[in-house]
């Protein structure tokens, strides 16, 4: 049978256990660790591993990050933010990647009022109308356009074949985007449809080809696109192709290989387009963790983890309507990938970058300002 003082010991103990579990600020990150849109996830997981290494604590308490799977599905996307605010009770989210599962999941952290800041996912639909969802990249409109801009001023084309990915929200809006400002600079469209998980494209790009276009863009996700690339330089065409932010993972250039050198695409960072302090000691504190240098996504999460603790500290709260009036707020935000000025419809003002595949390798080619 125990002590009285014994049990005033192990008292005092799950006391002290207790207010060590209530000192921390839990958030959730929902990425697609598996499945088609895996890639995407590690590089988000990269980045918000470092950001905690180097940013632990917020108000004096640490920072707990429980890392939920969506298997890059809609479905699992809406499980997982309905688990992280009914099960895992976070103050605020990280998530998704795709503006697909991003607009399945977040619809569920704006009726339940978290705030839910995505890394990447750049459809207009993803914040409009809401209080509680916020982004850290650019919106597809000013990605269509810097892309159009790029393919009339830089590339010189006339006439464009868009291949569209019909099942992603994110392709979609990006084809009907960059048509817009193409056609507006004077240049001709004709396109091209295609679903995710294809691999035989050969009846698009016989179409395709048949009407001699000076560039091809394909606004879709890695996979697709290397594909893509491959088929059309097998069948003959070896003028450049346009990408956008979708296609910036390794898995690219090792499905593409030499078919996707010279390939441009939009994107929202490169480490060699440094506009910050943080931004450069991020490169380096990265290269040494990983052994590698950081992608776009990497470098937009660690920036949407800042900008959450920034509301935090700012609000002097971890009340989620507290942290979602800060993250409005946010203005000249120093991050990673630039100066960020949050809108008051959630979406920041930045600048946008065109890289490139050279040599095996994303190159940084130029950056455009809103």
């Amino acid at each position: 049978m125990m002590s009285r003082k014994n049990i005033l010991l192990v008292v005092l103990i799950l006391i002290l256990f207790v207010s060590l579990l209530s000192a921390q600020i839990k958030l959730a990150a929902i990425l697609p660790i598996t499945g088609a849109s895996s890639a995407f996830g590690q590089q988000g997981k990269q980045g918000l591993l470092l950001a905690m290494e180097m940013y632990p604590t917020v108000l004096g308490k640490k920072v707990e990050i429980v890392f939920i799977d969506t298997k890059s599905e809609k479905v699992e996307a809406a499980n997982a933010f309905t688990r992280a605010i009914d099960y895992e009770k976070v103050v605020a989210i990280i998530g998704e990647i795709s503006s697909s599962n991003t607009l399945a999941g977040s619809a569920i952290a704006e009726k339940k009022k978290v705030p839910t800041i995505t890394p990447t996912a750049t459809n207009p639909l993803v914040t409009q109308g809401k209080r509680y969802v916020f982004r850290v990249c650019f919106i597809d409109p000013f990605q269509g356009f810097i892309a159009a801009k790029f393919a009339h001023e830089d590339l010189k084309a006339k006439k464009v074949a868009i291949f569209t990915d019909i099942e992603q929200d994110f392709c979609v809006g990006l084809a009907s985007f960059f048509k817009k400002n193409f056609t507006s600079f004077g240049g001709e469209i004709f396109e091209e449809y295609y679903r995710t998980g294809d691999q035989d494209f050969s009846a698009q790009l016989t179409d395709a080809l048949s009407k001699n276009p000076d560039l091809l863009y394909v606004p879709g996700y890695y996979t697709e696109v290397a594909l893509i690339a491959r088929q059309a330089r097998q069948f003959g065409y070896y003028g450049p192709i346009l990408s956008a932010d979708g296609c910036e993972a390794q898995q690219l250039i090792n499905i593409g290989g030499d078919a996707v050198e010279n390939l441009y695409y939009t994107t929202h960072y490169h480490p060699d387009a440094a506009q910050t302090d943080i931004a450069e000691v991020f490169v380096q504190r990265f290269e040494e963790k990983f052994n590698e240098r950081p992608s776009a996504l990497s470098a937009l999460i660690f920036d949407a983890y800042l900008m959450i603790l920034k509301a935090i500290e700012t609000a002097n709260s971890t009340d989620p309507e507290d942290i979602a009036n800060a993250l409005r707020n946010i203005k000249n935000f120093k991050g990673v990938t630039g100066i960020i000025n949050m809108g008051e419809d959630g979406n920041p003002v930045k600048t946008g970058i065109i890289n490139m595949v050279k040599d095996g390798k994303f190159t940084f080619v130029k950056a455009i300002n809103p």
